[in-house]
C-alpha cells in the first residue's frame, strides 16, 4: 500500500521538482541580466557605442522577461501564452528603439571606444552563456520557457556581433561596423519577435476549458 501510494506521488513530485528548477533557474538569470544591463549601458554611454548600448538595452528587456516568466511558471498553459505574447510585445518595442539608437550614431558620426567595446563585449558573453546554459533544460517544456530560451539564445548573438564590430571599429577607426551591427541586432530582435509571437498567440486565443 505504502509502495502503491510512493509510486502515485513520484509524478507529482517531479513536477513539482521541475517547477523549483526552473524557478532558481530564472531567478539566477535574472540577476545576472539585471546586473549585466547596468555594467555594459554605462559601458555604452562611455564608449558611445550603438551596438553596446543595443546589447545592454537587450540585457534589461531579458530580466524583465524572466520576471514574467517567474510570474507565469505556476499558472496554466493559456496564462503562459499570455505571458510569451507580453515578451513578444516587448522585444518588438526593444527592436524598434534600437533602430531609433542606430539612427542618432548614423547622424552624429563619431566612432565608439573599441576597448570598451570589447572588454565588456566579452563579459557580456560569458554571462550570456551561463544563462543560456542554465536555461537550456527546460527550452521544450511550455511555450514560457521555449521563448525564454529564445532571448538568451538571441543574446549570445548579439554578443558575438558586438566584439566583431569592436574589433572593425578599432581597425578601420569608423563608426560604421557599430552602426551596422546595431541594425543587424534589431533585426535579430525584431525577427525574435514575430516569431515568438505566432507561436504564442494561438495557445492564447484556446478556449480556457481546455488549455488547463
Amino acid at each position: 500500500m505504502a509502495d502503491d501510494c510512493c509510486s502515485a506521488k513520484g509524478p507529482e513530485l517531479e513536477r513539482l521538482a521541475r517547477r523549483s528548477g526552473q524557478r532558481r533557474v530564472l531567478i539566477a538569470v535574472l540577476a545576472i541580466n539585471s546586473v549585466m544591463f547596468l555594467a555594459e549601458f554605462g559601458a555604452g554611454l562611455i564608449a558611445g557605442s550603438a551596438a553596446l548600448m543595443a546589447d545592454a538595452t537587450d540585457m534589461l528587456g531579458d530580466a524583465l522577461i524572466y520576471g514574467v516568466s517567474l510570474y507565469a511558471l505556476d499558472r496554466s498553459d493559456r496564462w503562459k501564452a499570455g505571458a510569451a505574447v507580453t515578451k513578444g510585445l516587448f522585444i518588438l518595442v526593444l527592436g524598434l528603439g534600437i533602430l531609433v539608437n542606430v539612427g542618432l550614431k548614423i547622424a552624429s558620426g563619431v566612432p565608439p571606444s573599441s576597448t570598451l567595446m570589447l572588454a565588456f563585449g566579452a563579459l557580456a558573453l560569458g554571462a550570456n552563456l551561463v544563462c543560456l546554459r542554465l536555461l537550456w533544460q527546460f527550452r521544450e517544456q511550455d511555450v514560457n520557457m521555449a521563448s525564454t530560451v529564445e532571448c538568451s539564445r538571441n543574446d549570445v548573438i548579439s554578443n558575438v556581433g558586438v566584439l566583431f564590430a569592436a574589433g572593425a571599429v578599432a581597425l578601420f577607426d569608423s563608426p560604421w561596423p557599430d552602426i551596422v551591427v546595431g541594425l543587424a541586432m534589431a533585426a535579430i530582435i525584431l525577427r525574435s519577435a514575430v516569431r515568438v509571437l505566432r507561436e504564442a498567440w494561438p495557445q492564447l486565443r484556446m478556449d480556457p476549458a481546455s488549455s488547463g
